[in-house]
């Protein structure tokens, strides 16, 4: 992502932006201080920097407004690199995507799971039924997110689950109210409750099969959709 041809100075000014961006010194939506403070923070040109910025632009990190400054777009860069591969593919891929991340984060917990994160799931799908008899959409895709996200976390793969989270409003958000049209069901046991189930049991195979049934069943409405 950072080819050979840049300069060592302009590397280390990446590196310093990435872990400013990483450790929240500007969030995600603001903007970065303008050059003259960057060129003087970092002892650098503005050349130097322009290039710097342009790099973490291009990974997705940084969003460049013309006349206006540049802005925090993401706090990851494979955050930034899968909101950039997302416009240029559609629903169906997305989810093709879900069945490996989701199924190997489903069959990982199972072997790693301990009470209180079993605890946890259990209140995630409280709440995810709950907003779903409650017809409250917003709080149902929050719950059935943080689900399908605390499962990863629960797999004990920092990289399976910083891939995971990248996706964020990518695998819910507005795409998955589309898709919550007549006849879908938003409290299939499939992939939440069986999946807990095979957890609870450490049988990570069944709690793969569970999550690649209900995946199965949200791509029949996505594509008929």
């Amino acid at each position: 992502m950072t080819g050979p041809h840049r300069t060592p100075l302009a590397q280390e000014v990446i590196e310093a932006l990435r872990a400013a961006i990483a450790a929240g010194e500007w969030p995600v939506g603001q903007r970065i201080p303008a050059e003259p403070a960057l060129m003087e923070r970092f002892s650098v040109s503005r050349g130097t920097l322009r290039e710097a910025i342009k790099a973490l632009a291009h990974a997705g990190m940084l969003q460049v407004r013309r006349g206006d400054g540049t802005y925090v777009r993401t706090d990851s860069e494979i955050q930034g690199a899968v909101q950039q591969a997302y416009d240029r593919h559609v629903d169906e891929d997305v989810l093709q995507v879900r069945f490996a991340l989701d199924a190997q984060a489903a069959r990982l917990a199972a072997a790693a799971a301990d009470a209180p994160a079993i605890e946890g799931l259990r209140a995630i799908l409280s709440e995810r039924r709950r907003a779903w008899a409650a017809e409250d959409v917003e709080a149902w895709i929050a719950a059935d997110w943080e689900f399908h996200l605390a499962v990863a976390r629960t797999s004990g793969n920092a990289l399976l689950v910083e891939l995971y989270a990248s996706f964020g409003d990518v695998f819910h958000g507005t795409k998955t109210a589309q898709r919550l049209q007549a006849g879908f069901d938003g409290c299939r046991s499939a992939g939440h409750e069986e999946v807990l189930e095979a957890i609870v049991a450490g049988d990570g195979e069944a709690a793969a099969r569970s999550t690649t049934d209900n995946l199965t069943y949200c791509l029949s409405f996505t594509a008929g959709g």
